[in-house]
């Protein structure tokens, strides 16, 4: 009997991954996101679908294990000292986005006719969004650390905190008040996980991971990790709150470690798959024959819901300190319902609150809108300026600061777009180079900070106009965009080509696919990042080749002039490398440290035939902060100084060994 059930959940998982290899495939052809592949798959093997699916609770199980592992990840990489810096984006922007969707939802419910503790529960349902598709869809289109992503983000984790009250008050809101946690013991619990939480991060999880890795056992290291996360997610379900929850604190234990990279690499293909699994199960509960009878209900429900959304979430965003076009991109990022509202839903439905037709239809309208997520995100970067355009009328005065400090008048200057690592460099050497800028920068919080500096910094979104006009595009010289959002360097490198046909921009890119459309929106220069650091590790090795100086110099003028097609694409003629191993010699350079202790100390080169013994040349005496260059016979070698010496690699071996047997004699 045993068997048989293992052989039936057997054939259920070999199913599911064959279709939804199938799927991914297809999808990936026309360039839709992973998740839907997922969601599709669990609607074609579930019971509204084919039917294939015999063992729904063990894909359920293996579901929840998603959403752990999910929140998990995402502890690992936004530590606390992250989300403190997001502050304003959890504390105002998830504020305003929970309370003001309810607001709405409770309003429209009571309109429609229903009841307003029924109304007021419909609208905390409404007023969460799927952390899970979210990050992933942000994550796959590298927009994490945007500042729509950080925006979305901050929400997000206001968003699954407040969960917590809201499952406390559900059963009050069904009239039913003996099954609610009390608030002795909720306030108990929370002093106790914070007491872990303190402990673990600071004593217990550090030391544990450091003697593993001191081990090299990645069996240990691995279960200390997935064993932290599974004991804090146990510890935070049995005192009433979400199993999630605590998976997200036990990543922000381990982040605050300097493992935390190590074990992101590790925990990353169990998150993968079963988050797989999370929105597979979510796709098999989605009922297509409610659907096909009540096409219209849902529909119409479904564009009110995203319609909601995006407009509490822009306001969040807005009242958070960022510019329209951000505002907007962060308003459709969180215009669907979220998984915690699956679990809110399954508590209103026990405590009477949600018939089980109800139950149904909030299902169904749900799934559609995280399967509509993905794609809206994908289009957003298009219809951003668009909604944006309205929302500038009102947002300009209150994101673009007139000091008259920043709003002098400025020539041939330079106009900065962001002011991360890359941004700073540049103000640094403009500084230095006695050069005038201007800064646009997105975080309010750099901008008061670097204002109460002296920097000539502004706020704003550099992709829309008036931003530009205030920083003086059409006065200056130079743009240098180092922004990590895609679209908005390109959006921002067409405007200020149109405000000035005549500026010179350069523009920071992380990936090469995006050089070419930068330069046709009228980039003169382009630098992507993974082929930069290339050309930089390759011009380090052909220093230690001894490769001229003019010719490396001559090999990085040809593959950025080439718009770096010799690192795109292997060339049946090799180029530039054609005499490359003709220029390399037989030789190496090395340094060799003279101590006080040494027969060498005290001696001239001619009295150490360092040449006639070991056939070495000396090349070069480092003494302190002085270097002698081709120093002669008679130079007298001194305890503590470096030679640098030249020949075969035996040969400086050779002298170098011998070198350490005369200083210990």
């Amino acid at each position: 009997m045993m068997e048989g059930i293992y052989t039936s959940f057997f054939t259920d998982i070999v199913v599911i991954f064959l279709l939804s290899v199938f799927l991914l495939l297809v999808l990936y052809r026309i360039r839709i996101p992973s998740v839907v592949g997922f969601l599709l798959t669990g609607i074609i093997v579930g019971p509204s679908g084919l039917g294939l699916i015999h063992n729904q609770d063990s894909i359920e199980f293996f579901a929840e294990f998603g959403v752990i592992f999910l929140l998990f990840t995402i502890g690992l990489e936004f530590s606390i000292s992250h989300i403190l810096k997001s502050r304003q984006f959890v504390l105002i922007g998830g504020t305003v986005q929970v309370f003001s969707t309810i607001l709405l939802a409770t309003a429209f419910m009571k309109l429609a006719g229903m009841g307003l503790n029924h109304a007021i529960f419909v609208g905390m349902l409404v007023s969460l969004s799927s952390t899970a598709i979210v990050m992933k869809v942000l994550a796959d289109r590298q927009e994490v650390g945007s500042p729509h992503g950080k925006a979305a983000l901050g929400i997000l984790i206001f968003q699954d905190l407040i969960v917590i009250p809201m499952m406390m008050i559900t059963p009050i809101l069904g009239g039913d008040t003996t099954d609610s946690p009390s608030a002795l013991k909720l306030l108990g619990g929370g002093i106790l996980i914070i007491a872990v939480v303190y402990i673990s991060s600071r004593y217990v999880i550090p030391y544990l991971l450091h003697y593993a890795a001191k081990l090299r056992n990645r069996e240990m290291f691995l279960f200390i990790v997935i064993g932290t996360c599974l004991l804090i997610a146990y510890l935070t379900s049995e005192i009433g709150l979400s199993m999630a929850l605590g998976a997200f604190l036990a990543g922000l234990i381990i982040s605050e470690s300097e493992y935390s990279m190590h074990a992101m690499y590790n925990m990353v293909p169990f998150r993968d798959i079963f988050a797989a699994f999370f929105f597979i199960s979510i796709g098999m509960i989605f009922d297509l024959s409610y659907l096909l009878v009540n096409p219209v209900l849902v529909v119409a429900l479904v564009a009110i819901v995203i319609a909601v959304k995006y407009g509490t979430g822009t306001l969040a965003a807005i009242a958070s300190g960022l510019p329209a076009r951000s505002s907007v991109l962060t308003g459709i990022s969180l215009s669907q319902i979220g998984e915690f509202s699956f679990i809110l839903a399954t508590t209103g439905v026990s405590a009477g609150i949600l018939a089980s037709d109800q139950y149904q239809l909030f299902l169904d309208v749900s799934v559609v809108t995280m399967g509509l997520a993905p794609l809206l995100i994908s289009l957003s970067t298009r219809v951003s300026p668009k909604l944006a355009a309205p929302l500038t009328r009102i947002v300009p005065e209150h994101t673009i600061h007139s000091d008259k400090e920043v709003s002098r008048e400025m020539k041939d200057h330079i106009i900065i777009v962001g002011f991360g690592l890359n941004g700073m460099n540049v103000a640094k050497s403009a500084k230095a180079a006695g050069v005038p800028y201007r800064i646009i920068e997105m975080n309010p919080d750099t901008v008061r900070k670097e204002r109460k500096k002296g920097e000539s910094i502004i706020y704003g979104d550099a992709a829309q106009p008036g931003v530009l006009m205030k920083a003086g595009i059409d006065q200056a010289r130079i743009l240098v965009v180092v922004v990590n959002d895609p679209f908005a360097t390109q959006q921002t490198v067409r405007i200020a080509r149109e405000l000035n046909p005549g500026l010179y921009i350069i523009a920071r890119t992380r990936f090469m696919g995006e050089v070419s459309t930068l330069v046709d929106l009228g980039a003169d220069d382009v630098i992507p990042e993974e082929f930069e650091t290339s050309i930089e590790i390759f011009t380090r090795i052909l220093n230690k080749y001894l490769i001229p100086e003019d010719e490396i110099e001559r090999l990085v003028r040809d593959i950025r002039a080439g718009g770096y097609q010799m690192l795109r694409s292997v060339s049946s003629t090799p180029a530039t490398f054609d005499d490359l191993m003709g220029l390399v010699p037989d030789v190496d350079m090395k340094t060799i440290r003279i101590h006080k202790s040494s027969k060498w100390a005290g001696k001239n080169l001619a009295e150490c035939q360092l040449r006639s013994r070991f056939h070495v040349s000396v090349v070069a005496i480092r003494r302190g902060n002085r270097m002698i260059i081709s120093p002669g016979g008679e130079d007298v070698i001194r305890g503590a100084d470096i030679l640098i010496v030249i020949g075969r690699p035996d040969d400086i071996k050779t002298a170098f060994h011998q070198c350490e047997a005369e200083q210990q004699v």
